[in-house]
């Protein structure tokens, strides 16, 4: 392997350097949701002209490297899959469905197993609406409220939530990490799904035996309000996902059987439908902008020698499948810890970790695994 260009990868470090240091700045401030404030595709962007300004060759030369890197059949596919989980996320949920799988999950926990069944509703609830921040701000509050009342620990309910919106996002199809880490290691969802539930699923036993050992009984809100119907939609995409049909033809059934229930029950009517339908685009609108220029940077970093530098340091420290296991591990928590978002961390290194894996004959359903499993753990801490 060439040994590469260490100065090449200066745009990217410039790129994660002004995330980093903006969050810091932003959380000593005391301003809320501090890694957000400075646009991940802003730094991006910075990071972009800095590695026009440094590459070799001619603007037309380093601009259609760019290209390229944007016009990525993965990189498209990837931001095509966004929007269609985008749109189902928002309709399933404008039509009821997080309210009604919530309550559903609250309405059958014996008063005994709070706080592992707010953990367990929590998972459910991010396998099924692909977002942890979705149900972290859907779960929580009602995680306090019965915390309060059964005088259990605030923040021990509210980590069981955040743990549970982080498996969850790990292991669901329509998850934007678990997205963007199968394109980048070119595995199917399916068969990701199912070594990454290999993984996954010993913790998750682990920590609901520790919850009911150290849990105690409390209070469940009476008269919860709810509809099993509202829950179909996230049932069929995960079955149907996981029997192998194609993804976009699984996210387009979610949102017409989503509609059709809206439509029905009133809460829907074909303008809001459409209008819904768009606003789950915008709301993948970061990461989709994002993935296409770090897809262009990452070319421009490629051509100039600083993914070969990158791999050959890696690389020449790696012995064993298991230590490229635990290189690919470590490349995306580093990433996750700099961007504080799992899916940016994904989209930055997935390629590398793909060479890496083929090098060293890692399977591509378990360095996606791995990808997916070390951004949601650092992103949940």
């Amino acid at each position: 392997m060439k040994k590469g260009n260490p100065t090449a990868l200066l745009p990217l470090v410039v790129f994660l350097a002004l995330f980093l240091g903006s969050g810091i700045y932003f959380n000593m401030q005391g301003v809320d949701m501090a890694f957000y404030q400075l646009p991940a595709p802003v730094a991006a962007i910075v990071g972009i002209i800095l590695a026009f300004v440094m590459g070799k060759g001619s603007i037309d030369e380093k601009m259609d490297t760019f290209v390229s890197g944007v016009g990525d059949s993965n990189i498209i596919i990837m931001c095509m899959i966004y929007l269609l989980a985008g749109g189902f996320s928002a309709v399933a949920s404008a039509m009821g469905g997080v309210d009604s799988t919530v309550n559903f999950g609250l309405s059958i926990i014996p008063p005994s197993l709070i706080l592992p069944g707010i953990f367990i509703i929590a998972c459910f609830v991010s396998t099924s609406m692909g977002t942890s921040m979705g149900t972290i701000s859907a779960v929580a509050p009602i995680a306090v409220e019965m915390a309060i009342k059964a005088q259990l620990p605030v923040a021990v309910a509210v980590g069981a939530v955040v743990g549970g919106a982080m498996f969850g996002d790990n292991l669901s199809m329509i998850s934007d990490t678990t997205i963007a880490a199968t394109r980048t290691q070119g595995c199917e969802m399916k068969d990701k799904f199912i070594m990454n539930f290999k993984i996954a699923l010993p913790a998750a036993i682990l920590t609901i035996i520790i919850m009911i050992i150290t849990g105690v009984s409390g209070q469940i809100p009476a008269d919860l309000d709810y509809s099993v119907i509202k829950i179909v939609p996230y049932i069929a995409v995960l079955v149907l996902a996981l029997a192998g049909i194609n993804v976009f033809l699984v996210l387009i059934i979610g949102i017409v059987l989503g509609g059709i229930i809206g439509l029905i029950d009133g809460s829907l009517t074909f303008i809001s439908f459409a209008q819904t339908i768009y606003e789950g685009f915008t709301s993948m609108q970061e990461v989709f902008i994002l993935s296409l220029l770090v897809g262009g940077l990452a070319a421009l970093i490629a051509k100039d020698g600083g993914v070969d530098y990158l791999l050959h340091a890696i690389t020449s420290r790696i012995k064993s499948t298991r230590g490229a296991e635990a290189g690919i591990g470590a490349l995306v928590s580093v990433a996750d810890i700099c961007t504080a978002n799992n899916t940016v961390a994904i989209v930055i290194t997935g390629p590398m970790a793909k060479q890496i894996a083929d090098e060293n004959g890692v399977d591509p359903r378990r360095s996606a695994s791995i990808l997916d499993i070390f951004s949601c753990v650092w992103q949940g801490i």
